[in-house]
């Protein structure tokens, strides 16, 4: 894995506030396991175990896994192992893979793993929970917990009614699918939403972790953007509360800056392809070739286009029909 596809899996918005949060996150989505564990002593995320077990992560996935050592209330010690499968399309081999990452876990280390998996796709009817096979002398039925967020559609009261943090981060998907090719909708979602954790009375650091999950997920047309800082701005100095425009809009103010230096076709091409790493991750060089043979109405268009990208098919589709 290169240091370039490093910092892309390291930088997902899923990985970032499933550390976060972890305890808040079983507790919300797997009720049932969370309340096995202890969780007055401290939980570990096994990094280093995991990579060795998931060595043929393929390139451009779009998942999140995180594999968790915790502690029974009675003191034994279990692995979780968590998948989030942000892609938006199913996919066949996925229960097999369940299979596979809980098997070489108890074959690499000797312990048996919980899997459970969050599923992020629009398809109502693809809700995987089980690999198995069935030969007159061998059989295996191997299952494993999932909740689709999609299910959360019907319990929109139940969620604004949440304190805890993956109640946000479930509306902020939803309402980023909801919203697609919808750019003013969202906008004035983006904002409703980080208004909510204000209006929640939460802390300053919580803030600040939710608001960056809202950002990446439903990222804005740069006009847009421009006119949701403006708005929220104003927001922040009429509760005379700056928690988010400060670093925050530092950044976003010296990109704006960098893009300028940097000419406007080179600027765009820039902002272009971070864009794109956030949302379908590492970019193969010959993409990139395609990317700078663009005019500067196509990555225009682009930009426009990939805030719907969930995946590198979504681009390379694109670009084949703009050639």
């Amino acid at each position: 894995m290169t240091k370039e596809r490093e910092r892309a899996d390291q930088d997902s918005p899923w990985k970032e506030i499933l550390e976060a949060y972890f305890p808040q996150a079983m507790q919300f989505f797997f009720p049932e396991t969370a309340a096995l564990i202890n969780w007055e002593i401290p939980h570990e995320f096994l990094d280093k175990e995991f990579q060795q077990i998931a060595r043929d992560a393929e390139q451009g996935r779009r998942y999140a896994d995180k594999l968790v050592k915790v502690w029974q209330h009675q003191g034994d010690e279990i692995w979780l192992l968590i998948h989030i499968e942000i892609q938006a399309k199913s996919e066949e081999t996925f229960p097999e893979r369940m299979f596979s990452y809980n098997l070489r876990i108890f074959d690499r280390f000797g312990k048996p793993a919980i899997s459970v998996a969050i599923l992020c796709d629009a398809d109502p009817k693809w809700r995987p929970n089980q690999y198995n096979y069935n030969y007159p002398d061998t059989r295996l039925n191997f299952e494993f917990g999932t909740v689709k967020l999609l299910d959360y559609q019907n319990r929109w009261a139940e969620l604004e009614a949440s304190n805890n943090p993956f109640a946000t981060v479930v509306m902020a998907h939803l309402k980023t699918q909801q919203t697609k090719k919808k750019p003013q909708e969202r906008k004035n979602w983006k904002f409703s939403l980080i208004r909510r954790l204000y209006e929640q009375g939460l802390q300053e650091k919580d803030i600040r972790n939710l608001y960056r999950f809202i950002d990446w997920v439903m990222m804005l047309p740069k006009a847009l953007e421009a006119d949701f800082w403006q708005d929220f701005k104003q927001f922040e100095q009429e509760r005379t509360m700056t928690y988010i425009t400060t670093g925050e809009r530092i950044g976003y103010e010296r990109g704006i800056a960098e893009g300028k230096q940097e000419g406007k076709q080179e600027g765009e091409q820039n902002l272009v392809v971070r864009q794109l790493q956030k949302r379908v991750g590492n970019l193969r060089e010959d993409i990139r070739k395609k990317i700078q043979t663009l005019s500067l109405n196509q990555l225009e268009s682009l930009g426009e286009a990939l805030l719907d990208f969930t995946a590198i098919e979504d681009l390379l589709n694109w670009l084949e029909s703009h050639q």
